[in-house]
């Protein structure tokens, strides 16, 4: 048996903390907040409940096979898993509207086909079946495998398989997700589509690689789902099954340094002074962090991937609505910017910005755990923008305007808003620096191949022997399915050493 510290309680963190106390190891957890979950959190107030992170769960399998390998108890048994259906309402600038089914191709493509105008959902449905074949080439070495020591094989093949285009008399393939939708799809409102999938998770399209199809593709292969009482309960539910399996947990208990001895991890010092020996160490913080833990080592050999550069930041809006949910509301209703060049040119451009009229999702949640009474709705909204790391911009206005133009981007799905507003709060990229400690409040995106290895992340292993990482900020990638994969992976790590190759 051997002694394993932890750093940090988010869900990747959990999800190895859980796991390698099944597999017999004595396991302690060392949070420097009050509370788990990391960026899944809860804000309450006046009966109203929010999830100030995620909202919907994609891929639930990565939980129930969490939930199947640490105990008897299946996800289901701990929380209520909700299939929203339909899967997203978009509206587009022009004020065209179309409800998409969930986990439907047919569906989906019949939706776009009556709202968009014939053969809009043809090409759909035809670029879905090679964004599947994209899927099929990534998902074992992007998701379920540690990350290849020959990672350059995944930074420089483009897995989506695009059709030829001719220009100039060229014939050229997509290279990005932009040029997927200029050329594939060749619809305005379809390329909005296509591109919300990557804005969603603070991505470029334009500088995006073609292999981001896996993006809607996952969503529309398997789903999208809600856990009953929010995202927070999934963070609750797996915390509780660490804790049945004797995992310790310690709250404000900040960690100031790995400790190493003969070149290998040896235990954390804290803040307090006092020490945690361990025989391994599981870092699940944010490359900044990492960095000042390890004193005097290189984290990563000279071969190896540096961690994500330049990712976004979130804003959430959470409103108080006097007014109960009306019936047949769409649990998800993204309203598309209504110039969507210059959303782009404002959150990605040489001096990084925010859009006047953004790209905003509306969760808008039956769920009566939410809300004081039957009378009163919770909606939250957000937006992608640029991470802060110098900006100051948490004690300025800049976000109290840009909640304001999210709140009226609102308007056009959530009928007298305004006169059913009864008060607002506003999570800025600096709540997320707090929770987290990214930089500038900063959100991964998820691992994808292509584009010279630009978004994958670090190798779970690490250049100090004994020293792991898990979380959003390594292999694969960020996203609540992610951060689930990667806690197998650095238990897998662990107990079966450098030889073991991910699930079968």
């Amino acid at each position: 048996m051997a002694r394993i510290a932890v750093i940090g309680a988010g869900m990747g963190a959990m999800a190895t903390s859980a796991r390698l106390a099944v597999a017999g190891h004595q396991v302690a957890v060392y949070e420097r907040t009050e509370t788990y979950g990391g960026a899944v959190r809860r804000f309450e107030r006046d009966g109203f409940a929010f999830d100030t992170g995620p909202g919907l769960l994609p891929l639930p399998a990565v939980y129930r096979d969490l939930f199947i390998k640490t105990g008897k108890e299946p996800l289901e048994d701990c929380v209520e898993l909700v299939q929203v259906d339909p899967s997203a309402r978009h509206v587009f600038a022009d004020g065209t509207e179309v409800s998409l089914p969930n986990a439907s191709r047919a569906g989906v493509v019949a939706a776009l086909e009556g709202a968009l105008g014939s053969g809009t959902g043809e090409r759909w449905g035809d670029f879905l079946v090679r964004a599947r074949e994209a899927w099929d080439r990534t998902r074992r070495p992007l998701l379920e495998e540690p990350l290849w020591p020959n990672w350059r094989v995944l930074a420089d093949r483009e897995p989506y398989p695009s059709v030829p285009h001719k220009r100039l008399l060229r014939t050229r393939r997509a290279g990005t997700l932009a040029e997927v939708g200029a050329w594939e799809l060749r619809e305005a409102r379809l390329i909005a589509l296509l591109e919300s999938h990557a804005l969603a998770y603070g991505l470029d399209p334009r500088a995006t690689p073609a292999s981001a199809a896996v993006l809607p593709y996952l969503e529309h292969a398997f789903g999208t789902w809600y856990v009953r009482g929010g995202i927070r309960e999934l963070a609750r539910a797996v915390y509780e099954r660490c804790v049945a399996r004797k995992v310790e947990f310690h709250f404000g208990a900040e960690v100031t340094a790995v400790l190493e001895k003969d070149g290998r991890a040896a235990g954390l010092e804290l803040s307090d002074g006092s020490t945690a020996e361990a025989d391994f160490v599981v870092a699940g913080v944010a490359p900044g962090v990492l960095d000042r833990l390890v004193r005097g080592t290189a984290l990563r050999g000279e071969d190896e991937i540096a961690p994500q550069q330049g990712a976004a930041s979130r804003l959430t809006v959470l409103l108080a609505l006097r007014g109960g949910r009306p019936e047949g509301t769409a649990h998800r209703t993204v309203v598309h910017a209504e110039d969507r060049e210059s959303e782009l040119d404002a959150l990605f451009g040489t001096a990084p910005g925010m859009a006047t009229r953004p790209t905003v999702t509306v969760l808008r949640p039956d769920d009566a755990a939410l809300v004081p009474d039957a009378g009163h709705e919770a909606v939250a909204l957000t937006s992608t923008v640029p991470a802060q790391p110098d900006r100051g911009w948490a004690e300025s206005e800049v976000f109290a305007r840009h909640a304001e133009h999210m709140i009226a981007v609102a308007e056009r799905t959530v009928p007298q808003l305004r006169d059913r507003l009864l008060w607002h709060e506003v999570r800025t990229p600096a709540d997320i620096a707090q929770e987290t400690g990214a930089v500038g409040g900063a959100v991964p995106a998820p691992a994808l191949a292509a584009a010279g290895g630009r978004l994958l992340h670090p190798s779970n292993s690490t250049a100090v022997s004994g020293l792991f990482t898990v979380g959003g900020w390594s292999h694969p990638g960020g996203g609540l399915p992610h951060a689930g994969m990667s806690g197998a992976l650095a238990a897998g790590l662990i107990v079966e050493g450098p030889e073991f190759r991910g699930s079968q």
